[in-house]
């Protein structure tokens, strides 16, 4: 079953039973228990449902729910947080990318928001992968069809990142097909991030793949300032959006960026006409890579 009809039968077991135990949901889906535990997780980490102790239930209507096992005063919740705005558009965004990609090709993950839900999308796969992202990591893991290799270091919750002080990181010794990034914002000047954390992170990862692919909702071209991550000409491609603003996407093109296009996944609960992705839109006149 896809990912995504899955997490939409999930959702709708929820809504029709309040909540679950994990063996119970599992029988419903026709899958395994390690499936579900992921989905769960997930889908919790989205803000979609509440992780409970050996199951999930649902959220109730207007109710804000922090992830299970947190506090509000945890320093995660940062992570958890951003990666429950704008969801839907994160999640579309995540899918297409996957899309870009084929079984047997090394890839490069970057922490962040938007490619942590592109570990959804590629659980099922193998692939290898190489991230500095705990997060993305256990997503993969739970699967257990990808090679996973994740960067030694500190972890740093509030960012969702792991960084070394030392040069000897196992990323030196990786050259993939693609590095999936996310920014702080699009700007002329190049990618920008708010964290100097997350500077020194992305530019460990920056020249070891061949190809650069930002994936960034249309919020982050509304954003102003922050730090200099790298210019233009590195990326390749940008997955965003149709929220994305036309100037934006069309100063990425002047760029020689390449831009895709893509509709954000309806709201939870919505019928399953909306819930339809449309077909990703691409701004670019260039032709689109080849996935290996």
């Amino acid at each position: 079953m896809d990912p995504r009809y899955r997490h939409k039968h999930l959702l709708r077991l929820l809504a029709e039973h309040g909540a679950a135990p994990i063996p119970q949901l599992a029988a419903w889906l026709g899958v395994s228990a390690a499936t579900v535990r992921r989905d769960i997780r997930l889908l919790d980490t989205a803000g979609q449902l509440r992780r409970t102790h050996g199951g999930a239930r649902r959220i109730e209507s207007g109710a804000v729910q922090p992830a299970a096992g947190r506090s509000a005063g945890m320093r995660g919740d940062t992570f958890i947080d951003a990666a429950r705005a704008n969801a839907g558009a994160k999640r579309a965004i995540a899918r297409h990318a996957a899309a870009l990609c084929a079984d047997g090709d090394t890839l490069l993950i970057g922490g962040g928001t938007t490619t942590f839900h592109l570990a959804a999308f590629l659980a099922e796969r193998r692939m290898r992968v190489l991230t500095n992202s705990f997060a993305i990591a256990r997503e993969l893991l739970a699967a257990g069809d990808n090679d996973v290799i994740l960067t030694g270091g500190k972890v740093y919750p509030a960012q969702g990142i792991i960084l070394s002080p030392f040069d000897t990181e196992a990323v030196q010794y990786c050259y993939a097909d693609r590095l999936f990034m996310g920014a702080h914002c699009l700007s002329a000047l190049g990618l920008m991030e708010a964290d100097a954390l997350l500077i020194q992170a992305g530019r460990r990862l920056l020249h070891q793949a061949r190809e650069v692919v930002v994936l960034a909702d249309s919020s982050k071209f509304d954003r102003r300032g922050g730090m200099f991550l790298c210019a233009l000409d590195r990326v390749a491609r940008v997955v965003t959006d149709t929220g994305a603003p036309d100037a934006g996407v069309q100063m990425l093109e002047r760029a020689g960026v390449k831009v895709d296009v893509v509709a954000p996944d309806a709201p939870a609960g919505a019928g399953e006409a909306a819930c339809r992705l449309s077909p990703a839109r691409s701004w670019s006149t260039a032709s689109p890579s080849t996935p290996h």
